[in-house]
């Protein structure tokens, strides 16, 4: 059968042309004739679909906010290209009484951007200002766990908990604040959130709102200055725009979709002037439904509309292929994904029967159900630019248009679909995208206490019996203590349907060749983002 998903795909490749070369085309890289020492210097532009609410990232639930951030905050520790958490910020830490205690020593070189020294104190500032009820954070339940912070000396610190608790490591990733410049500061007013003093490899030089964000290299960096002079953040919010600057030699980096991988990036200026990388990402898109509204309440209308959508077409149609079918909350071969948990099948007549059961019926014969009169409509809003949501959109679309469900399709410029829908819970349902993070406690996106403005249980979902596991799983640390609870949780979420699970893309990113020291791992390939270097003979300086 001729699917929607191939005609889309066919569609969008005709609107895109055959592809070719880049219009200017990116010189070839003679990788033999290349320095084999670092060199500093030169700059990199790379493409960002959303512009950063601010670089607090404590504040923010954006993925651009974070990406930025990154670069200009350290936190404590980080992931290393293994994915196994290392010292940063920190000498050094000790993991005591089964979890319940944790050492670190600081580094005692590291300044920030000021000159002044990052020491305990300003470790002790940024958990003070994460326990504060006034700060506006989603993430301060992890801090919320800690029992006592004691100072132990200018550069060292230790915390207590009461139990055992998963996340306590990875809680101290966070990036570090500088007591000394913000302390007393209206974080909802402050200018640290556009003009962010931090301690990490980059500093912000300018922020063109709408346009550009541009750091510069710390040449007082602990970890050595990056080789990198500046790191250019150009807002394109559209993706096939994107890919006509990449063409054009105006970014060094972005992610390809799988069209634009497969079909669009070799041959004659492409080959030997960029590298390509593919690998399974870590997260999810979901279609996500307001439970609020009345539509949703009932758990047969949620099933009914889950058994209506092919993943298969969706990741045939729109990832080529690229990518995986969802099925809960965690990434596939990993451990805490739940085999056992079955995808509910595409199955458009089993969709109907629930629909019916729930009291939907065609009664005017128009095509449409309806119910005391009421048809059965709704929206469903993404970002504008990310085709891989909305060519998923029009899918789901056209599949609940089949069983009698009309669905109208909205995109929303990325700061206004956050800030003043999906914040603040005005929508039908949404399709969006979470990161898997290693550690399978998602107590923030799912507790109940989370489902309130601003917090990352947007669609307000609550469920006594699911917040019980995630304040048992995260109050555990053997793995195999905890894989019964979040195998559980899987389960509820797969009965319950607060989301449809859609796909789990693969990352495709691609990069100028002329950028070296790019060293796929699992991690990805940006972990050593600093150490990235570019050869003098191809510096260029925009």
């Amino acid at each position: 059968m001729f699917s929607l998903a191939m005609a889309l795909a066919m569609a969008f490749l005709a609107a895109c042309g055959e592809g070719g070369g880049p219009a200017t085309p990116v010189r070839p890289v003679d990788q033999a004739a290349l320095p084999s020492e670092p060199q500093y210097g030169g700059s990199i532009v790379e493409a960002m679909l959303g512009e950063p609410d601010n670089l607090i990232s404590a504040l923010s639930t954006s993925g651009a906010s974070h990406s930025v951030a990154s670069q200009i905050f350290v936190g404590l520790i980080k992931y290393d290209k293994d994915i196994e958490l290392v010292p940063y910020a920190a000498k050094s830490f000790e993991v005591l009484d089964e979890g319940r205690l944790i050492r670190f020593t600081l580094r005692e070189d590291i300044r920030w951007f000021d000159g002044e020294p990052l020491t305990a104190e300003d470790v002790e500032f940024t958990y003070r200002l994460m326990i504060d009820p006034t700060t506006p954070t989603a993430y301060a339940e992890n801090f919320k766990a800690v029992k006592a912070f004691r100072l132990t000396g200018r550069y060292s610190f230790e915390v207590e908990y009461d139990q055992p608790f998963a996340k306590a490591l990875i809680t101290w990733a966070m990036d570090i604040l500088p007591k000394h410049a913000m302390e007393g500061e209206d974080l909802l007013n402050t200018k640290y959130s556009r003009e962010p003093l931090g301690a990490g490899p980059y500093m912000l030089k300018e922020w063109t709102p709408g346009s550009r964000i541009v750091l510069e290299a710390n040449p007082d960096h602990f970890e050595g200055r990056p080789y990198i002079d500046r790191v250019i953040y150009r807002m394109i919010p559209d993706l096939s725009t994107q890919f006509l600057e990449l063409k054009a030699g105006n970014l060094d980096t972005m992610d390809l979709t799988p069209l634009q991988y497969l079909y669009q990036t070799s041959g004659p200026g492409w080959d030997g002037s960029f590298n390509k990388f593919e690998y399974l990402a870590s997260g999810y898109a979901f279609l996500g439904f307001n439970m609020n509204h009345p539509f949703f309440k009932d758990v047969r209308v949620r099933r009914a509309i889950d058994h209506a959508i092919d993943r298969r077409e969706i990741v045939k149609g729109v990832l080529y292929g690229l990518g995986e079918m969802a099925n809960g909350p965690y990434k596939p071969g990993t451990w805490q994904y739940n085999e056992a948990v079955k995808p509910r099948t595409y199955d458009p007549q089993r969709s109907r029967e629930l629909l019916a059961e729930a009291g939907w019926a065609d009664s005017d014969g128009d095509g449409i159900l309806d119910r005391d009169g009421v048809p059965f409509a709704f929206s469903i809003i993404t970002n504008q630019g990310n085709t891989q949501r909305i060519k998923s959109g029009v899918i789901i679309q056209q599949r609940l248009r089949d069983v009698g469900i009309k669905v109208e399709l909205r995109t929303v410029e990325w700061a206004a679909f956050i800030k003043e829908f999906v914040d603040k819970g005005r929508f039908d349902a949404v399709i969006l995208s979470w990161n898997i993070l290693q550690d399978p406690d998602i107590y923030s996106v799912w507790h109940s206490s989370q489902a309130v403005e601003r917090g990352l249980n947007f669609t307000r979902y609550v469920n006594p019996e699911l917040d019980a596991l995630l304040e048992r799983g995260r109050r555990l640390v053997d793995p195999k203590a905890r894989k019964p609870i979040y195998d559980e949780v899987q389960r509820i979420l797969h009965d319950e349907v607060p989301y449809c699970f859609l796909y789990v893309p693969k990352s495709l990113p691609i990069v100028q060749a002329r950028v070296r020291n790019i060293q796929a791992a699992p991690a990805g390939i940006a972990y050593n983002f600093p150490k990235w270097w570019i050869p003098k003979s191809l510096q260029m300086q925009p």
